[in-house]
């Protein structure tokens, strides 16, 4: 049965799947035990879970795995009139991919406080990018030489053949 949320249609199928690509990694140890579909039109476009440890590569989240592969298959960088079906929240880094891919739906399993019960610091995350957790041992940020780097972007906005994404 499906149920309808907003003018999407959330299907529990889709969510399944999405858990099993989670569970995968229970047997692979690619990752984390995060998955992801991604589906256009009621059917799946692309699938993905964590690969962090099988890529060496932090940004390898069952989500962007599944963007990429999505945008690869689609052949475009915007997913619009996709939804996104992820075993658990979104990561800070995942939500930014989701929203620049113009994805305007996702449908979550767990939450946040769910991966922070298994070690991961989903919730130190958005509470450091909220401001309420500043933190100069995890990461130091400050501005330099915007005279130097500022030509790019004035050149960019001077380019009629620019395309913004």
């Amino acid at each position: 049965m499906m149920k309808v949320v907003g003018v999407m249609a959330y299907d529990p199928q889709f969510m399944a799947l999405a858990a099993k690509q989670a569970d995968l990694n229970n047997t692979l140890h690619e990752g984390g035990p995060f998955g992801c579909l991604i589906v256009k039109n009621g059917k799946i476009v692309a699938q993905g879970h964590n690969q962090v440890l099988f890529q060496h590569d932090p940004t390898a989240h069952g989500e962007i795995v599944a963007i990429r592969r999505a945008c690869d298959i689609l052949d475009t960088y915007d997913l619009t009139g996709c939804e996104l079906y992820t075993s658990a929240y979104p990561c800070p880094m995942c939500l930014g991919a989701i929203i620049w891919a113009n994805i305007k739906t996702v449908y979550y399993g767990n939450a946040p406080e769910d991966a922070a019960k298994i070690g991961f610091r989903d919730n130190f995350m958005y509470q450091y990018l909220a401001g309420d957790r500043q933190d100069p041992t995890v990461l130091t940020i400050e501005q330099h030489d915007r005279d130097k780097t500022m030509p790019a972007f004035d050149h960019f906005a001077a380019d009629q053949s620019a395309q913004l994404y």
